[in-house]
């Protein structure tokens, strides 16, 4: 017999807000490209596609949270740190820059609250 899984509802709205932001994110990097390109001289047309398709593997690394696959973690702070280092490169100041880490830690500190049944979404992850 199968398990259920129960997630608290602070993990399911984070995730879904992170499906929001991400796509928002993968959508302004996209039509915006050209305005980005201009407003920092280091930015190219090759980092900020780059950066609008990390915002597209955030929105399936999110995904992958909701079908409890640490993977989706994984990823989100493999893209969080791929993004730091081309924000970086582009000329975001450092501060903005790291915002984006700091959006990794909170998503696993959210991931730690525990559900109803005393298991946070953290231990249910595969």
């Amino acid at each position: 017999m199968s398990e259920v899984k129960e997630r608290h509802g602070c993990v399911t709205a984070w995730l879904i807000l992170m499906i929001i932001a991400n796509s928002i994110a993968f959508l302004g990097n996209l039509f915006l490209s050209k305005g980005i390109i201009e407003a920092f001289e280091n930015a190219s047309m090759p980092m900020v596609l780059t950066l609008s398709f990390l915002g597209a593997l955030n929105i399936y690394f999110a995904v992958m949270l909701f079908q409890w696959k640490k993977m989706g973690f994984y990823g989100f702070v493999g893209s969080s740190l791929i993004g730091l280092v081309l924000n970086l490169v582009i000329g975001i100041p450092v501060v903005q820059a790291i915002v984006g880490l700091v959006g990794v830690g909170i998503l696993f500190g959210i991931l730690q609250i525990k559900a109803h049944d005393g298991k946070s979404a953290w231990e249910g992850l595969e």
